[in-house]
């Protein structure tokens, strides 16, 4: 538990520049309940305060409300904000994302599959390999451009790969694992 107070001061100092004290407490207060009993399903999110933006379901050990995790805009930059800039078939010219990391997304749930469905506001679903996460720098992009995306504009959110870094990315393989207007997430 001493580790976990440490955590929580080296993270607040300069989150709480931010606003994201609250909601990080929250996930580390249910680490704290993993390192005393080691149930996963101990832990806990806190309630998003705004707008649903993402649900992800599944084979997932932290959540906050009906075996579910729930996140609002701000939860999921509480994550921690990265971002890269990259081609894609859908715009002209390199275009800037920013977001949420996915594998940290799938550390934050607790993530125990193998697999993720994506499905979009308008229901087309697609099929990742939690490994491709980490290998590729998977990023759960909330802005294009340094603006956040509405939905006419492939937002709210939009799983993008960095396709310029590797030869492989180009192509429809991973276009297609590229699920944008995502709603929810099930981890199989």
């Amino acid at each position: 538990m001493q580790l976990l107070t440490g955590m929580v001061w080296q993270m607040s100092v300069p989150m709480r520049r931010r606003g994201l004290v609250v909601p990080m407490l929250g996930v580390l207060a249910g680490a704290g309940s993993l390192a005393r009993t080691g149930h996963a399903q101990e832990q806990r999110l806190p309630r998003p305060a705004e707008p649903i933006i993402l649900n992800v379901s599944g084979r997932i050990g932290v959540t906050n409300r009906d075996g579910a995790a729930e996140f609002d805009r701000p939860m999921l930059e509480g994550l921690g904000m990265t971002g890269f800039e990259t081609a894609t078939p859908w715009y002209d010219g390199p275009v800037r994302f920013d977001g949420v990391r996915m594998d940290r997304l799938m550390q934050a749930v607790g993530a125990s599959g193998e697999t993720v469905l994506a499905y979009a506001l308008n229901d087309y679903s697609t099929e990742i390999p939690v490994g491709d996460f980490a290998r590729y720098n998977v990023l759960l992009a909330l802005k294009r451009n340094g603006l956040y995306m509405p939905v006419r504009d492939k937002g709210p959110l939009f799983i993008v790969y960095p396709y310029d870094s590797d030869p492989q990315l180009r192509h429809q393989r991973f276009y297609s694992r590229s699920a944008w207007q995502l709603a929810r997430i099930v981890v199989r």
